[in-house]
């Protein structure tokens, strides 16, 4: 390697090429609670409606009754109409809020449940998903057009562009790598040519990454991986911005799939890379688009669970084309699996629930980075929390960081709230559900809804109430209520934002991904699955570093002649995670 200076942010990237991966078998509210007002209460701190109440009253006496009466007002006399007034037009109004409060949205466009329950809501506790009233029709119902005339888009409405690029903006100010990285290679144009085709979570912080890629050079088509997780401002921004992205917050299932094909199948567009989160756009290339998949230069998949699908395909043979396990890497299995779920995590439980956590006793089921963050936050607010684990190892590590592990028969039926996180399926089933007491929350901090057994919920005897958005209950015919969130999908991004400098990180990784990719020469990448080098692990935080004033030790040359590695890195070989 070159004898560079080592210096915060100017790193040099990699000589080395990635190797193969190795395959490792890896939610308006109930808070209604109105007090009465005292039977004595004085007239003039009465609500407009009472006072009106009051003179109807009094006018409907004769002149005798009231002189009759006068003596006694400074008793009790005048005090029992008044209670009768403040009594009656309280039990009115509190009757118009009961009936406001059980009215069920129904909007149309939404996704129907096969179980009997409200729609889905679109509404959101976060300020960049607030939808106007306006807003009733499916997106797909409308033709919108941004300020140039530009209509490949669809979204929810176009008119919030200008709330979105605030976001966007302030996100940015976070992401301090990814505008680095702008401005280095941009006037390069590094990914001129490429089309790029992403399924991600429309978010702030991802659109900062989409904006990136279109500075880089790339023309970049986008859907949504999580029919929640949408951010319809940003949507909107990015649209306005000249960006085709179809999503929304509240689609449905049809719609999620309508959304990922007009991403692919678009006129006179071929798409030579993927984004994928999740691996739902790699599905839906491969199954619809078999001759599209062929031409690709290669995958870029960032989830426990598309990699997993990944995986299926190489061992069936069936994957033709390169792909970068980007959730292997070191910068996102280290930051942003453990830090933003454990920052995430309380912000979406706190949204959607208002729990308290001290005293609370919680199991949470896998123990791997997002489960070591999800278990760290909710212990640091004085919660008793369990563990379940298949992994002798991580169990082992869940003993050691002060966690009882166990297994979640022993100990469902006294906790108070059951998370998984292990990128699996049905680890919480019918069985489980049954044996919970009233009042347990059940959610999901793994991408996929597969995690929770929804299917065996959906049964004639048991009763789903939507108490606000994200927030069912699920109640049995005794009476018991189980409070399920985001309706088993991903808890912070459905239900809460996630933090932005977190994401920038694994952000940069997926940028480096796509132009090593498209770059690489023929022959350099076979029809495999690649891990990125740590060197542009490296890389990536050292593009962090900054931020925090932080300043690196540089080894002499005695002591990397010692460890036998360059003093400007790799530190760590390539099978370090």
């Amino acid at each position: 390697m070159g004898e560079e200076k080592n210096q915060v942010g100017e790193l040099p990237l990699p000589d080395e090429f990635p190797e193969p991966c190795v395959d490792d078998d890896e939610e308006k509210r109930d808070n209604s609670a109105a007090m009465e007002d005292s039977v004595g209460e004085k007239a003039e701190k009465c609500s407009p409606n009472v006072l009106e109440m009051l003179k109807a009253a009094e006018s409907r006496r004769s002149s005798q009754d009231r002189d009759k009466d006068r003596p006694e007002a400074d008793e009790a006399g005048t005090k029992e109409p008044i209670a009768e007034a403040l009594k009656t037009n309280m039990q009115i109004q509190f009757n118009d809020e009961k009936q406001e409060f059980n009215k069920l949205p129904n909007k149309s466009g939404h996704r129907s449940m096969p179980r009997s329950t409200s729609q889905s809501s679109t509404d959101s506790f976060s300020s960049v998903s607030n939808e106007s009233s306006e807003d009733e029709l499916s997106p797909q119902n409308k033709q919108q057009k941004n300020s140039k005339g530009f209509s490949d888009f669809c979204i929810k409405n176009i008119k919030q562009a200008d709330f979105g690029r605030k976001e966007i903006e302030i996100a940015q100010q976070e992401m301090s790598a990814l505008m680095i990285l702008r401005k280095k290679t941009g006037g390069e144009k590094p990914l001129a040519g490429a089309n790029v085709v992403g399924c991600t979570h429309i978010t702030a912080q991802t659109a900062v990454l989409i904006e990136t890629l279109a500075a880089l050079g790339a023309q970049c088509r986008w859907s949504a991986c999580n029919i929640f997780s949408t951010q319809n401002a940003v949507a909107a921004a990015l649209a306005e911005g000249g960006i085709s992205v179809f999503a929304w917050k509240g689609e449905s299932e049809d719609d999620f799939w309508w959304c990922i094909d007009q991403c692919v199948a678009a006129d006179g567009w071929q798409p030579n890379l993927i984004l994928d989160d999740g691996g739902d756009m790699t599905h839906w290339i491969y199954k619809k688009h078999p001759s599209s998949f062929k031409k690709l230069k290669g995958i870029v998949e960032e989830s426990v669970t598309g990699v997993y699908r990944l995986y299926q395909l190489s061992k069936k043979g069936k994957l033709c084309i390169p792909a970068m396990n980007v959730n292997d890497s070191v910068t996102k299995q280290k930051f942003d699996n453990l830090y933003c779920c454990k920052e995430s995590i309380v912000d979406g439980l706190k949204r959607t629930t208002d729990v308290m956590f001290g005293g609370k006793q919680v199991v949470v089921c896998g123990y791997g980075e997002v489960g070591k963050g999800s278990c760290a936050a909710l212990k640091a607010l004085g919660a008793i929390v369990y563990v379940t684990e298949v992994d002798p190892i991580c169990a082992l590590q869940a003993c050691m960081d002060g966690f009882r592990v166990i297994t979640l028969t022993e100990i469902i039926r006294q906790v108070d709230m059951v998370i998984t996180c292990t990128g699996n399926r049905n680890i919480v089933g019918r069985e489980h559900f049954d044996k919970m007491k009233s009042g347990c929350i059940v959610c999901n901090m793994g991408h996929s809804n597969t995690e929770i057994d929804l299917a065996s919920l959906q049964t004639t005897e048991l009763k789903w109430q939507r108490v606000r958005p994200h927030v069912d209950h699920i109640v049995w015919p005794d009476g018991k209520r189980v409070i399920l969130l985001a309706e088993g999908r991903l808890l912070n991004l459905s239900c809460s934002t996630v933090p932005s400098f977190v994401l920038s990180i694994t952000a940069t990784t997926q940028a480096l991904a796509l132009i090593e990719l498209y770059n690489a020469p023929d022959g350099r990448y076979k029809q495999d699955i690649y891990l990125l080098p740590k060197k542009m692990d490296e890389y990536v935080a050292s593009l962090h570093l900054p931020t925090f004033d932080a300043h690196l030790t540089e080894l002499t040359d005695d002591q990397a002649k010692y460890l036998g590695i360059s003093k400007y890195g790799p530190f760590k070989p390539n099978y370090y995670r």
